[in-house]
């Protein structure tokens, strides 16, 4: 998320920025909370990562286990399935629930689910106007010159889209996630439940986050107006 800059638009953020805060805090409460909460399986994340993945013709596709906390993620270009230490040793209804979404994004991968494709098909894009939009859009304002800032505007759009399209990516990977859980037996169904209430406060980052920013591309669309 490119950074902050002091104007009269800035009250418009202040909502989405509260609402991130209290997301964060959140998913982070619901995650430690069901991370004492032992699975009936008594699986660890990796042990059911790596089960899912072969139960869905994903055998190919290695578990490791890296820093940080909820760092997990699967890497489409490596595809490798990466999970955080406390979540790949973890035997709780947390840690399956997570290990088994980031299942759900390679599942994603290997159906070339059009959401999915989509996003990688953005990345690079956003990559680069998450880093170089606001830059290009504060000096074409100190120096008024309107293209720098039309140039901005398209670069963060591009990372605008790019969150946009990654809500439904992630939202979808969870219902996968809680599908294969349940039928595949790795936990109960009052489990499930306790699985779905992690996966749900995690997405609502991406729900922060989409929001935040859409109303940073608003306050450049409007910045640029008034110097029209």
């Amino acid at each position: 998320m490119p950074f902050f800059f002091y104007d009269s638009t800035i009250w418009l953020l202040m909502p989405a920025v509260l609402l991130a805060l209290w997301a964060n805090a959140r998913v982070k409460n619901t995650f430690q909370k069901y991370s004492k909460v032992p699975a009936s399986s008594g699986l660890t994340g990796a042990e059911v990562a790596g089960r899912l993945l072969g139960a869905s013709g994903l055998g190919d596709v290695p578990v490791e286990a890296v820093g940080g906390t909820l760092s997990d993620h699967y890497d489409p270009k490596g595809r490798i399935l990466r999970l955080s230490n406390g979540v790949a040793r973890g035997r709780s209804v947390a840690a399956v629930g997570v290990a088994a979404h980031e299942v759900g994004h390679a599942i994603q991968h290997q159906q070339a689910w059009g959401a999915f494709r989509l996003r990688q098909s953005l990345f690079p894009a956003a990559h680069i106007g998450s880093r170089l939009a606001f830059p290009l859009f504060i000096a074409g304002l100190l120096f008024s010159i309107p293209p720098l800032l039309d140039v901005g505007i398209i670069l963060f759009s591009a990372a605008v889209a790019f969150q946009l399209v990654t809500l439904p990516v992630e939202l979808d990977a969870s219902r996968r996630a809680l599908a294969l859980l349940d039928t595949r037996g790795f936990l109960h169904q009052a489990e499930v439940g306790q699985a779905r209430k992690v996966l749900r406060a995690a997405a609502l980052t991406y729900v922060a986050s989409t929001a935040v920013a859409v109303i940073h591309l608003l306050r450049l669309v409007i910045l640029r107006g008034s110097r029209s």
